[in-house]
């Protein structure tokens, strides 16, 4: 990509496991270099050995600094202090399919030391960890710091956006990203209705820029052509 502006951004995303194959985090990193006009540095935290092998481009691969940690908890160790990140990071699932241009992520509220989606539900009241953006180091205090001296206690959650949410939720340097920028592929908006399944259109929305899919469909098994044409 040309003419890209600086100063320069980082992007990060997480892959555990056999969950998602490593070709989402290839699409996802195509998905930003086509959907961003900024530098950037594409950071990917896994445990699979193999991916910097697998993976083209240029994807910073990053063994996990802990390697205790199940599932969707190594998405803890974006706060971990040893991890290598510094500055804002910009962070987003490996299931989402951005349609859009994402500069105003980076741009939004530059001052927050966290910037958050919020939930799809607004009757949880927390922030869905699909999507956020957060400073490296005051996160390290505000977030890895309570979790890891508490471990116990924050896995009895149900997941890290209830962790996320339960600590950070309490700063004041927290926001939100507004909300027409990103929409759940089967929830059509945040009126807090669910819809049945029967009544699932998977139909883009027309204004969001980030698509989450949460949950199956994955975005390979999507037959809709919005779909295709972005998660490439």
């Amino acid at each position: 990509m040309t003419n890209l502006k600086g100063p320069f951004k980082n992007f990060a995303c997480v892959c555990y496991g056999n969950k998602y194959s490593l070709e989402y985090v290839q699409k996802l990193y195509n998905m930003v270099q086509r959907n961003t006009t900024y530098l950037h540095n594409f950071y990917c935290f896994t445990d699979n050995v193999k991916a910097h092998k697998i993976l083209e481009g240029h994807i910073n691969v990053r063994q996990f600094p802990l390697h205790d940690l199940q599932g969707w908890w190594n998405k803890m160790q974006l706060f971990h202090p040893d991890n290598g990140i510094m500055g804002d990071t910009l962070y987003m699932d490996l299931d989402v399919v951005i349609t859009g241009n994402i500069d105003c992520f980076f741009d939004h509220e530059p001052e927050a030391d966290f910037v958050g989606m919020n939930d799809f539900n607004p009757q949880t009241k927390i922030f869905n960890s699909s999507v956020f953006r957060f400073k490296h180091e005051p996160m390290t205090k505000k977030l890895w710091k309570p979790f890891i001296e508490d471990r116990p206690r924050w896995l009895r959650l149900a997941g890290d956006q209830n962790v996320i949410s339960d600590i950070i939720l309490k700063h004041d340097e927290t926001r939100s990203f507004p909300d027409a920028w990103t929409q759940s592929y089967k929830w059509y908006d945040r009126s807090g209705t669910r819809y049945h399944k029967g009544k699932w259109t998977f139909e883009h929305n027309g204004e969001s820029l980030v698509t989450v899919f949460h949950g199956q469909p994955n975005p390979h098994e999507s037959d809709m052509e919005w779909v295709k044409n972005a998660w490439k």
